[in-house]
């Protein structure tokens, strides 16, 4: 691409994006190698495409579904293996937490990461594009392509499971679980 400002443009738009979006994969598709495929997948297929991005308030929910609509490209595509999984490595920190804390902190993310993934996917989706992505139920709703009600349901059943999930109430502080 000899255009300057087309490659700053993208530059800028991966800075802003692409951390969201590979958490949102990874919490979607539990393997950070799968989750880093697809979210490329999905950012070729959006720069290839973004002249008919929407603007506004549309643009979110869309990026989502785009990296939704990857996440199962590859989950259909590659027969995944969920028992040799192994939990990712923790992100580097500036101020580093002991090691008590930094084990019960792993203990916990990793409950919820397991808990989750037990879910089925249509419960899991909508819990990960609203707790992970900070989607509202509206936008989470145009995502998946299905009704608001319906999305207010799904989030319902997933937090009722999650909450008598044995995984999260071992971990929970004071018996309260939140996703």
């Amino acid at each position: 691409m000899g255009d300057d400002t087309g490659a700053v443009e993208l530059e800028a738009w991966l800075g802003e994006w692409y951390a969201p979006a590979f958490r949102t994969a990874c919490l979607v598709l539990g393997d950070r190698v799968e989750a880093a495929d697809a979210v490329q997948d999905a950012f070729l297929r959006l720069w290839r495409f973004r002249a008919s991005m929407p603007s506004g308030d549309a643009f979110r929910p869309w990026l989502y579904r785009v990296v939704v609509n990857a996440c199962y490209s590859r989950a259909r595509g590659e027969q995944r293996h969920r028992a040799r999984r192994e939990p990712g490595d923790p992100e580097p920190v500036s101020q580093a937490p002991g090691p008590d804390e930094l084990a019960e902190v792993l203990e916990r993310a990793e409950a919820v990461q397991r808990a989750l993934g037990e879910l089925p996917e249509h419960l899991r989706l909508p819990v990960v594009l609203r707790y992970y992505a900070g989607l509202s139920e509206r936008e989470i709703a145009l995502a998946i392509r299905r009704r608001p009600g319906t999305v207010k349901s799904r989030l319902f059943e997933a937090r009722r499971l999650l909450a008598a999930s044995p995984r999260l109430v071992a971990v929970s502080r004071d018996g309260e679980v939140a996703p």
